[in-house]
């Protein structure tokens, strides 16, 4: 199996990019508007809208517009986060926002405050599917090679994150289920949005990825030869670390 290896990282906070979610493809007839065809669907003209990124109502025979499978609107409660009602409904961040333009920051909600739901891709399980074991022992030994590597340049460990693991966990799961190796997810947009999306804010960020290496040491020998990886891992901007191994792929989070 060819080895593959790939860094990225930024200094700044960042805009979220695009993330998928349950859709359906619809070719305009004749005399079809936006407001018929949100009706016939039974979801908002403002999911039609958001979902494909229309500048105004207007439409024309023959044009595919991508339609949320169905909707339902969410009145805000005191306390709720965007994040909290993604989670709580199963769709992502990203497929609220589209739904909704007027939200135009993801923490921008407050109590009183209708918004559309799409619906999730999937139903969402009683409980969440467990974590193969060795996932939890991979990240130790990465983060315990990664300090150790740290320590020899004189610098600060990293500390191991829950939730930077966890998000690392879902991307790693993600290049397996999609095929691809990229920092750039086509479900999640980049890493950085990834974070965003999953609530975690940062000052700098970084991401190193690789799949198949079959063990820790070996992953990090590739990254440590590797100049960019090389600079994440040894870089003095982060004091935090997240790491998940999946099916072959490997994902490093940095942030600080």
């Amino acid at each position: 199996m060819r080895l593959k290896i790939a860094a990225l990282s930024l200094s700044a906070f960042l805009l979220m990019g695009s993330a998928t979610y349950a859709a359906t493809p619809y070719v305009v007839k004749h005399n079809d508007t936006l407001w018929s065809i949100a009706q016939d669907k039974n979801v908002s003209m403002k999911s039609v809208i958001g979902m494909n990124l229309l500048k105004s109502s207007s439409i024309y025979a023959g044009q595919t517009l991508y339609v949320p499978t169905s909707s339902k609107q969410y009145t805000v409660k005191t306390g709720d986060t965007l994040y909290k009602i993604a989670s709580a409904s199963n769709v992502s961040l990203w497929a609220i926002k589209q739904a909704n333009p007027q939200v135009r920051q993801i923490n921008w909600v407050y109590p009183g405050q209708v918004l559309d739901l799409p619906a999730s891709a999937v139903q969402k399980s009683a409980a969440p599917a467990s974590a193969p074991s060795s996932v939890g022992a991979y990240a130790t030994q990465v983060s315990q090679l990664v300090n150790q590597e740290r320590q020899k340049a004189g610098l600060a460990p990293l500390t191991l994150d829950a939730e930077l693991c966890n998000v690392a966990l879902v991307k790693a799961k993600d290049m397996i289920a999609h095929n691809y190796f990229d920092h750039n997810s086509p479900t999640y947009g980049s890493p950085f949005d990834m974070m965003r999306n999953f609530g975690i804010d940062y000052t700098a960020a970084g991401e190193n990825i690789a799949k198949g290496q079959t063990s820790a040491q070996a992953v990090m020998n590739d990254w440590m030869n590797s100049p960019g990886h090389r600079q994440n891992i040894l870089s003095s901007n982060y004091d935090l670390i997240g790491v998940a191994y999946y099916e072959g792929a490997w994902v490093q989070l940095f942030k600080k």
